[in-house]
C-alpha cells in the first residue's frame, strides 16, 4: 500500500477535498476511519456526506475541556458517524498513582504518547487508513504533509483532504455549511488539547502558541 499511496499523492495533489474524499472511499470502503480532537467537524461533514456511518475515532484523554466533550457529544448526535471514544489503559487517577501527579506537566512527550498515541495505534488496528483535518499551514512541521501519505509506523495509509486549506478556507466552510465548532474557538483557543496543556492565544499570535506553551513541544506525536 505504500507505493497506493505514493500513486495517490501525485494524482491527487491539488484535487478539492471530495474528489480526496471519493477516491479513499473507493479504495478502503469500511477500512477507513476518521480522528478528530473536536475542535470543529469540518472534516466529518465533508465525509460523512460520501460514507455515512463512517467511524470517527475521538482520543478521551481524560483531561479534556467539558466544552471539547460537549462537541464530541454534539458531533455524535448531529452528524450521521458513529464516534467512539478512545480510552488510554490507565486513567488519570491510576497514572498519576504510577507515575507521579501531573505527568503533563513534568515530562509531557511521555503523557502524550500513553494517553493518545498508544490508544489510537491501538483503536486504528482494524483499518487500513485513517483521515485526518491536519493541514500545511498550521505547523513547519506540517509543510511538507502530502494530501495521501503512507504512515510507516502504523502501516497504513494516512488521508488529509483539506491539508492545502488555509484558516480561511476552513471559516468559510464552517459558516457556508453550518458546521459545529468547539465553542472555545471563539473564546481564544484556536488550537485545543488538553485542558492541561491548552492556554489562551492572543489576537494575531500563532494559533498553536497556546499548546504547551513554554515548553518547546508543537506536536503530540501522532502526525510525527
Amino acid at each position: 500500500m505504500e507505493e497506493l499511496a505514493a500513486q495517490a499523492a501525485a494524482a491527487l495533489e491539488g484535487a478539492p477535498a471530495r474528489e480526496v474524499i471519493a477516491w479513499a472511499m473507493e479504495t478502503f470502503g469500511s477500512r477507513i476511519c476518521i480522528t478528530s480532537s473536536m475542535s470543529d467537524a469540518v472534516v466529518i461533514d465533508l465525509v460523512s456526506r460520501q460514507a455515512p456511518g463512517i467511524d470517527v475515532l475521538f482520543l478521551d484523554t481524560g483531561y479534556h475541556f467539558p466544552e471539547t466533550i460537549g462537541t464530541r457529544d454534539a458531533v455524535s448526535a448531529v452528524y450521521p458517524v458513529n464516534v467512539v471514544s478512545v480510552t488510554p489503559a490507565a486513567t488519570v487517577t491510576e497514572q498519576d498513582a504510577e507515575l507521579g501527579p501531573k505527568l503533563y506537566a513534568r515530562n509531557p512527550d511521555l503523557c502524550c504518547y500513553l494517553r493518545k498515541v498508544v490508544p489510537l495505534e491501538q483503536a486504528l488496528g482494524p483499518y487500513d487508513a485513517w483521515f485526518t483535518g491536519v493541514r500545511r499551514e498550521e505547523t513547519s512541521a506540517r509543510t511538507s504533509t502530502k494530501v495521501v501519505q503512507w504512515d510507516e509506523r502504523r502501516q497504513m495509509v494516512k488521508v488529509n483532504p483539506i491539508v492545502e486549506w488555509t484558516q480561511q478556507d476552513v471559516d468559510d466552510y464552517i459558516e457556508s455549511n453550518g458546521v459545529l465548532v468547539n465553542p472555545l474557538i471563539y473564546d481564544g483557543y484556536p488550537s485545543i488539547g488538553c485542558r492541561t496543556c491548552t492556554a489562551r492565544v492572543a489576537a494575531g499570535a500563532d494559533p498553536r502558541s497556546g499548546r504547551w506553551a513554554g515548553t518547546g513541544k508543537t506536536e503530540c506525536g501522532i502526525h510525527t
